[in-house]
């Protein structure tokens, strides 16, 4: 299992309590950065819900910016990433939603 998120991120930090028990390969994606490879999986996954539009990146770029490819905004400023992403057994999931912990077997 992979997990793509922040160290400082209460959700993320939430998660990983959650997932304890299991072998997680933690990538801090401010520390880590994301692979090329990584990131258009991620995208191909989710669009444009993989850019938290509500997060304090976000409302500190410009029109201008906000304007790039969800690839590039990723590329550019990985933290815009919405948390966490865990990729486990070739599926991608976002969030740490219900549904999300119920694919994963975990609550």
């Amino acid at each position: 299992m992979r997990f793509f998120g922040l160290k400082t991120c209460d959700t993320c930090r939430k998660a990983l309590k959650t997932l304890a028990d299991r072998e997680v390969n933690v990538i801090d994606v401010r520390a880590d950065g994301v692979l090329d490879a990584d990131r258009a999986a991620i995208v191909a996954a989710f669009g444009e819900a993989a850019v938290n539009t509500r997060s304090t990146t976000w409302r500190g770029l410009s029109e201008d910016e906000r304007g790039q490819s969800t690839e590039a905004l990723l590329a550019a400023h990985p933290t815009l990433m919405k948390r966490p992403v865990i990729e486990h057994n070739g599926q991608w999931y976002q969030g740490w939603t219900p549904a999300t912990r119920a694919a994963l077997g975990v609550d």
